[in-house]
């Protein structure tokens, strides 16, 4: 953020290209994993806000489609939803007490495709941030805060974020190929 915060200040075109790095970044680096879906279920308000807004005899039950567990639909290619009772309230604080494992070589989740995609988009998105940092002129400012803005546009989990992936990566190779075609464009006029 510092370094298209400074980027920026050299044009004097104001903060845009920081402020969509500093969004995207935090977008990229602050995913929601099932440590954090655990922490949320496990946190004692949960039940009690449960208890207030439901009267007489009920049953929780989780649907859930766990990473290591799932399998996928055939009909659909969707992770298989299963249904849990109410005690999965102490896995998931028995998972939320492992969040420390979070991005080390013991994470189980870790090695998941999305985890792997999460961490592979992460990093190109720092890298070329750099590059349209190093780069940035009047004419590339536009579209590099289109780019930096493209993780916005990531959202949901499973099959749903996996397609709003796919197409914020094509989208981030035309700005770029626009990008890399606008110098030849100007030197053949």
């Amino acid at each position: 953020v510092a370094g298209a915060r400074a980027a920026e200040a050299r044009l004097g075109r104001g903060e845009a290209f920081a402020a969509a790095v500093a969004r995207g970044a935090f977008k990229l680096m602050a995913y929601k994993d099932e440590y954090e879906v655990a922490r949320l279920f496990a946190d004692s308000g949960f039940r009690q806000r449960i208890d207030e807004a439901f009267e007489g005899d009920f049953t929780l039950r989780f649907h859930l489609a766990p990473p290591l567990l799932a399998g996928r639909d055939p009909n659909t290619g969707r992770p298989k939803k299963r249904e849990y009772g109410a005690w999965m309230l102490w896995v998931f604080r028995a998972l939320a007490a492992c969040r420390g494992l979070r991005g080390t070589r013991w994470d189980p989740f870790g090695y998941t495709a999305e985890r792997r995609a999460e961490r592979r988009i992460r990093d190109r998105y720092l890298t070329d941030i750099e590059r349209l940092a190093a780069g940035l002129t009047p004419d590339t400012h536009a579209p590099a805060v289109e780019i930096a803005a493209l993780p916005e546009r990531i959202r949901g989990y499973g099959p749903v974020k996996e397609k709003a992936i796919d197409e914020a990566e094509a989208e981030r190779a035309r700005l770029f190929a626009a990008l890399e075609e606008a110098p030849a464009r100007r030197r053949a006029a």
